[in-house]
């Protein structure tokens, strides 16, 4: 085969291979980023589909007796280092001191965790990215805007939250209901104080595609601000708004952690990683493995979502690409 020929070839598989597909492939050679998005997914699908497989219900207590007898269960591979250790196959992960089976209580804490991180995400972007880009866009507004930007940035946040969980949670939980009362607030508490990072991203990225000569030409040709927006300007800062929703999750996650096991997220007998891990600290000493649990899967899912975020701009940004 000539040199011709194998440049020939060369120049035809990239040029048939889309944007989104050299995307794809940058993506899959950072293979930290591969191994997150696979955990992720695979934390996922546990948490989601796990419970059609394991179907105790992770908020049953049972009476007096059979509770006494069922309650502070270990984990069955604690028997292979203590044959004395008290388990049993039908609670593989162990039960707590109310014998509610701990193996569905992380699978149901996963799902309002993730829950919280996805729905505060949205929120985070959906205000950024607006703040960002009329804050780019409109020399009128950028500076009462960015003003703004920066007090918030200013608030010591979890203080903030702290006070807004204890005036609002009452009022929310008789409108939406204990469990959606608290989700609405905590996704709201998140979204709407993690939005400026994204904001103060996007405002430069805008401000530098203004004067981009594609831009600058639909500008001469008549092109309403509305359509140069959305046309020209927000599919250019994917690459910063795509990278700010992964890492968003993981800081929501790591929010709503916290505050449920300050004891201001859900309902007592409303299971998350932050709460079993607060319901766990008092006897850690006896059950170290109630901890464990919970705080691995948080520390892997934040994990694994941030190496995404670092695939993903490493994938959308072209200078990188082609390496």
């Amino acid at each position: 085969m000539t040199e011709q020929t194998v440049d020939r070839l060369a120049g035809s598989e990239g040029a048939s291979r889309s944007q989104w597909g050299d995307v794809w492939h940058q993506f899959k050679r950072h293979r930290g980023a591969l191994i997150g998005a696979i955990t992720f997914l695979a934390i996922i699908a546990a948490v989601y589909l796990g419970p059609l497989v394991w179907t105790t219900d992770p908020q049953y207590v049972p009476p007096t007796v059979e509770m006494i007898k069922a309650r502070d269960f270990r984990p069955i591979y604690v028997a292979l280092v203590d044959s004395t250790a008290k388990t049993s196959w039908a609670h593989p992960l162990g039960t707590d001191n109310l014998a509610r089976d701990q193996l569905a209580r992380l699978m149901s804490g996963g799902q309002i965790s993730i829950a919280v991180g996805l729905a505060a995400m949205i929120v985070s972007i959906v205000v950024g990215t607006f703040v960002g880009v009329v804050a780019g866009y409109s020399r009128m507004l950028d500076g009462p805007l960015m003003r703004f930007t920066d007090l918030m940035l200013s608030l010591p946040l979890l203080p903030l939250s702290l006070v807004a969980v204890l005036l609002f949670r009452e009022s929310l939980a008789a409108r939406f209901g204990p469990e959606g009362g608290i989700f609405v607030l905590i996704v709201g508490l998140v979204g709407f104080t993690s939005w400026m990072q994204t904001a103060r991203i996007v405002r430069g990225d805008v401000l530098a595609l203004k004067e981009r000569e594609f831009v600058l030409a639909a500008r001469s040709i008549g092109t309403k601000d509305s359509k140069m927006i959305t046309r020209h300007i927000l599919p250019n800062v994917m690459s910063p708004i795509m990278v700010s929703a992964t890492l968003g999750i993981a800081a929501a996650i790591i929010t709503e952690s916290a505050l449920s096991f300050l004891g201001l997220g859900f309902p007592p007998d409303f299971p998350t990683w932050g709460k079993l891990l607060s319901d766990s600290v008092d006897r850690m000493v006896l059950y170290p493995e109630r901890v464990i649990w919970p705080g691995a899967l948080i520390s892997v899912t934040v994990l694994a979502v941030n190496y995404m975020g670092d695939g993903i701009r490493d994938a959308l940004d072209p200078r990188i690409r082609g390496r």
